[in-house]
């Protein structure tokens, strides 16, 4: 084991002399006769496994001294024993409350000094080998959590693409929608009416749920899913039932845990209310208002801008303009209107997602359709 270093601090040579002949055949002695050179030997590599420290020096008081390596953090976790003639209860509290862990008082015992710097040392290599375990276990802890979430997304990716092989013309919607409900998400939680809902762990939280919005769409038989021309009522009524599928699932994996899991909570939001509507004509539970989880109206906006913009089988994709004006005419109708209005003013930024992760290197075409009629389609 290398040899510990011990940095003796008093003014009196007599003191340093006696000190360092007593300690110097078991440790590497420094020695300092003032405060300020104490300083200065403190820093040097290796940095002192322990000080001992007399307290009346002219200049720079022992108390000072302690202050001093107190204030700077790679000298302050060295063990500082205060030595001194000043033997009043007040002055050993004032030493013990400033940081110092022993207090040793003239004239020195050699046997006392020897067991009080050997009793200490060990508490110190204790100490170290304890915060270098504990650094350690954090290390991995963090290696282990990042490989978790790291599972996780690659998981909930996984579930998505699962439903988007069941209908190869959505491209890149699942990414897009993902960045859109996380710009919308972080708009919304510096707005007065969500940011109590919306902290940095939530907002996380519930782009990450995005992908999982249309899982429910694995249950939908193929002839309905890939109908290339306008479903039927009957077809209709089925397609609606993706909604409940997706969050019947969700809940079948929540209901596996051990505790609540606030990410699948608002998975299950997000796949059951997507479809809902601020004025209560949407599917599959007709809520309304406030009514909606706000992850779910949140979703609505994500998911309904990016089928206007987005070329399919039985339609023809709407430009960004025409899209925003669309969107614009139903704020109070299909969407929270102080959500709607936050989308409307980062508008530019969502065209940029949208731009960024395109399905097709086809430009967006324009078709004469009514807003709600547009909306209609989108809202598959």
């Amino acid at each position: 084991m290398t040899q510990r270093t011990i940095l003796i601090v008093d003014d009196n040579p007599e003191n340093l002399t006696v000190l360092g002949e007593l300690l110097c055949e078991r440790y590497t002695v420094r020695a300092a006769n003032s405060g300020a050179r104490a300083l200065q030997l403190a820093m040097q590599t290796p940095l002192p496994d322990l000080i001992l420290l007399d307290i009346m020096m002219p200049g720079m008081s022992g108390y000072e001294v302690l202050e001093r390596l107190q204030d700077t953090p790679k000298l302050r976790d060295i063990p500082v024993i205060f030595t001194t003639a000043m033997n009043a209860e007040d002055d050993e509290q004032r030493g013990i409350a400033l940081g110092a862990v022993d207090y040793i008082t003239k004239p020195l015992k050699p046997t006392v000094v020897l067991a009080r710097v050997q009793a200490h040392l060990e508490l110190k290599l204790a100490r170290d080998r304890l915060q270098q375990i504990n650094e350690s276990l954090e290390a991995e802890i963090g290696r282990r959590m990042r490989e978790n979430l790291t599972i996780q997304d690659v998981t909930i990716r996984a579930l998505a693409r699962l439903a988007e092989t069941r209908d190869n013309e959505t491209g890149n919607h699942i990414l897009r929608t993902q960045r859109y409900v996380h710009a919308l998400t972080e708009r919304a939680s510096c707005h007065p009416r969500f940011a109590g809902e919306l902290d940095e762990q939530s907002v996380a939280l519930i782009a990450k749920s995005a992908p999982l919005h249309d899982i429910g769409k694995v249950g939908i038989p193929d002839c309905v899913l890939l109908k290339p021309g306008k479903l039927t009522a009957e077809e209709w009524d089925i397609m609606q039932t993706h909604a409940a599928i997706g969050a019947d699932a969700i809940s079948r994996a929540e209901a596996d845990t051990c505790e609540p899991v606030k990410f699948l909570e608002f998975a299950k939001q997000v796949a059951r209310h997507h479809h809902e509507r601020w004025d209560g004509g949407g599917y599959p539970d007709g809520l309304a208002g406030d009514a909606i989880p706000l992850a779910a109206r949140l979703m609505a906006v994500a998911d309904v801008f990016d089928a206007l913009i987005s070329r399919r089988v039985y339609k023809k994709a709407f430009t960004l303009d025409e899209a925003r004006h669309i969107m614009a005419s139903q704020g109070g109708k299909h969407f929270d209107p102080d959500l709607l209005q936050l989308f409307l003013d980062g508008f530019d930024e969502f065209c940029e997602i949208a731009r960024r992760h395109p399905d097709s290197p086809e430009p967006a075409e324009s078709v004469a359709e009514t807003a709600p009629a547009a909306i209609a389609v989108a809202a598959t």
